[in-house]
């Protein structure tokens, strides 16, 4: 199956957060963007934002999900 990629826009506006926030998530390392190959601009797969949705909602892996969550809320509100 084709992976689908968004844009830092596009991404953003689905996990409810800024670009910049995304920006700085892929920055720390905290929510990794894969490049485009061909103009070298951060995309997001559908998969990986899935799964941070998933996380948010169901709490998979609670533990884990919890705390890398509110990691990323704390940073997105600094």
């Amino acid at each position: 199956m084709k992976e689908i990629y968004f844009s830092v826009k596009e991404a953003s506006e689905i996990l409810g957060v800024t670009p910049l926030t995304l920006r700085n998530w892929d920055k720390s390392g905290k929510f990794p963007a894969q490049r485009h190959p061909m103009n070298n601009y951060r995309v997001y797969k559908l998969s990986s934002l899935e799964k941070v949705i998933d996380d948010i909602e169901n709490g998979t892996n609670k533990s884990n999900a919890e705390r890398r969550i509110k990691r990323l809320m704390i940073k997105h509100l600094e």
